[in-house]
């Protein structure tokens, strides 16, 4: 594992998504780039309407991974969907399930999802011709007589979108929802990390304490010991409160650990959506941290020339902040065309009639058509100054892509060192509580035998605890690195296993 302090760097793109806002009529593109979408950016036509490429979804994205298993690349990455599985712990993915479920902001990011799906609908029935009925009827006094008149009427609308304008919209409502959706797994993914990490701690505090409760049993002891040696009138009174000193320093740490112990269940049944007490009878207290597996060594293996720029391409943020940018595109190919000229047709179908038999009267139909045109020939540079507000908008779009790849890959490499750092910390934490483990039980039989003082027994049992506390510690660390280098990868459910799953009714309230 020494290799990761010279792996091979993330690949990304070297080369600038597109050179302007202005100019997008020709592709660079590094051979091994992170993000196809920003690359289709490149290769539309630079004229209107059509310059800007329809965004890839969530589930497209997972659709086109699928048909790429088949090819030799493919067959070399690491499997993540729902990682959590490769741990040797059902309580956690049953968690993380139920986590996915629940979880307020998760239905949130759902709510969000329908508003942008209804959002594209709206964009899009602008683009068909529009419909009405009506009708009036009309009854007027005069001179002593009243007139009644009826007047059914059919409209009709439609605006032929000349420029593109309609269209650009139409495109940039669709690539919002595709970030959206992206968004949505993103948060998924993060929820399902968060939810690991939070049990991985949890578990941690829980062996930490069980470490605590069984230093103050062993002490009890020792203490009983020291005290039947002190009637003995082979040991002193001093050893008899050192020992008691230090079985009360002990049994002090109990409540801190009870109280993190604590926070972290509530922290784990909000995460789940639920009132922080409900899952205290669930979890349990056996401090049994969940095996990783095989898991590390795969992806050590897996990775071993660095993070390929495949699996970044995979993390939904990316998806999404590439998906940001097809709908600034295609906000910015709107502006434009609200520069041109635009057509439409109306017109009304009706009849106007005394009574009701006289509507079926050639003299009651009345029809209309009309034909308009609307052209900004002079608007004092408003249209011109919104295009460079947008273009600012694309750009900033953009340069957020282009750090969120930046950080991706940092994320991977982070995750993958540190990972690698914590297992051989905790082997050799390992090594260390045996080796005090063994240390402690030559020095109580050699205190029994009066070989040595009880300062040495004391520092023994002392050495061993703390110890033993940092090898727990350091395999909280082993795993939650590996949680985040899951994490940082890309990896959780696929947006169709997201979109099947039972969502609790109390998170849709």
């Amino acid at each position: 594992m020494n290799r990761h302090a010279a792996a091979a760097p993330v690949m990304i793109l070297t080369e600038e998504p597109f050179s302007s806002p202005r100019a997008f009529s020709q592709p660079r593109l590094h051979p091994q780039t992170v993000a196809l979408a920003v690359a289709l950016l490149l290769s539309g036509c630079s004229s209107l309407p059509h310059r800007t490429p329809a965004p890839e979804t969530a589930a497209s994205a997972a659709a086109r991974t699928a048909t790429d298993v088949g090819t030799p690349a493919a067959a070399t990455l690491p499997v993540l969907s729902r990682w959590w599985q490769q741990f040797d712990d059902p309580q956690l993915g049953a968690l993380v399930e139920e986590a996915l479920s629940g979880n307020l902001e998760l239905a949130s990011a759902r709510a969000r999802v329908m508003q942008a799906r209804a959002l594209r609908e709206q964009a899009a029935a602008a683009l068909a011709p529009q419909l009405g009925l009506g009708a009036s009827l009309t009854r007027q006094r005069s001179s002593g007589s009243t007139t009644t008149v009826l007047a059914p009427l059919l409209s009709a609308s439609w605006e032929l979108d000349a420029s593109g304008r309609l269209a650009a919209t139409e495109r940039g409502a669709a690539a919002d929802l595709a970030a959206t959706e992206a968004t949505l797994l993103a948060s998924a993914h993060s929820l399902a990390g968060e939810v690991a990490l939070a049990q991985v701690a949890l578990r941690g505090n829980q062996a930490r304490r069980a470490l605590v409760q069984a230093s103050l049993e062993a002490q009890q002891q020792t203490l009983q010991l020291t005290q039947w040696r002190a009637q003995a009138g082979l040991a002193s009174t001093l050893d008899v409160e050192q020992a008691r000193a230090s079985l009360e320093q002990t049994r002090a740490q109990r409540p801190a650990w009870d109280t993190a112990i604590a926070q972290g269940e509530h922290a784990l049944a909000v995460l789940l959506g639920l009132e922080p007490k409900a899952l205290q009878a669930r979890l349990g207290r056996d401090g049994r941290l969940p095996a990783p597996g095989e898991a590390l060594a795969t992806l050590d293996r897996q990775l071993e020339a660095g993070v390929p720029a495949e699996l970044l391409r995979r993390r939904p943020d990316l998806v999404a902040a590439e998906a940001t940018i097809s709908a600034e595109l295609a906000r910015l190919d709107a502006r434009q065309a609200a520069r041109q000229p635009d057509f439409a047709l109306s017109g009304t179908l009706g009849w106007r009639a005394l009574t009701l038999a006289a509507l079926g009267g050639s003299g009651a139909l009345v029809a209309t058509l009309a034909a308009s045109v609307d052209w900004p020939v002079h608007d004092g540079g408003l249209l011109a100054a919104q295009v460079e507000a947008q273009q600012a908008v694309l750009e900033q779009a953009r340069l957020s892509w282009r750090a969120a790849t930046l950080t991706a890959a940092q994320d991977a490499e982070d995750s993958l060192a540190a990972a690698a750092g914590s297992r051989a910390q905790a082997r050799a934490l390992g090594e260390a509580v045996t080796a005090a483990t063994q240390a402690l039980a030559l020095a109580r039989q050699r205190y029994q035998a009066g070989l040595i003082d009880f300062t040495t027994l004391l520092d023994a049992q002392r050495t061993l605890l703390a110890l033993q506390t940092s090898q727990v510690g350091a395999e909280v660390d082993l795993r939650q690195n590996l949680i985040r280098l899951f994490k940082a990868l890309g990896g959780g459910l696929s947006a169709a296993d997201l979109a099947a799953l039972p969502v609790r009714a109390a998170a849709t309230r």
